[in-house]
């Protein structure tokens, strides 16, 4: 083969080919670098809980979902609202029942379960199982969420609706919060549950 002959396919890049390549590497670790800054500054992951329901099984999700996402770090706020105001009441939450009609998962079909008295027994019987268990009270989750800085919101409307007065919630609920807030907070956070 002459001296003449072109490079083969298998011959090194040109030295400019190399250099735009290096560039072009450069480039885009600053690129990565600049966007995880970014992220970095974000400062924590956020989450806003609706909490509409004031029974005692559906007082549990929103505290615990609640307490753990702080403990991991998350900005956490709980907006109750129409019945989940209940779960922030200091007295009535302490009495949140348990409906036993129209819950597909009791063992209590829907004739017997509409019978006097069985909202009180099913009540008995759930609040027996979380002491057995030693799951944590309403009040217990509660002071957890507050401690651990989470949000813990009365809708303002709902408290006017419903007669209450602001010392009628826990220390440390915030109260005076309306739907525009509660609305703003969730267009800011990372995730929103309705409950």
């Amino acid at each position: 083969m002459s001296a003449d002959t072109p490079a083969s396919s298998d011959a090194d890049p040109a030295p400019e080919a190399v250099a735009d390549l290096q560039a072009r590497i450069e480039e885009l670790e600053t690129e990565v670098s600049d966007l995880r800054t970014e992220v970095d500054d974000d400062g924590p992951k956020k989450m806003v809980i609706i909490a509409t329901k004031g029974t005692l099984d559906m007082a549990y999700p929103p505290l615990i979902l609640a307490s753990t996402a702080a403990a991991f770090g998350y900005d956490v706020t709980v907006f109750h609202t129409f019945w989940g105001l209940e779960i922030l009441h200091e007295e009535n939450s302490k009495n949140l029942q348990l409906s036993s009609v129209g819950n597909p998962n009791m063992p209590v079909p829907n004739m017997i379960a509409a019978l006097p008295g069985m909202d009180r027994m099913t009540t008995r019987m759930m609040r027996n199982r979380i002491a057995e268990n030693e799951v944590a009270s309403i009040e217990e989750l509660i002071e957890t969420s507050i401690a651990t800085g989470v949000d813990l919101q009365a809708c303002q409307m709902t408290i006017d609706l419903l007669g209450y007065d602001e010392d009628d919630f826990y220390d440390g609920v915030t109260t005076g919060v309306g739907a525009a807030s509660a609305f703003q907070d969730m267009v800011e956070a990372d995730i929103q549950l309705l409950v």
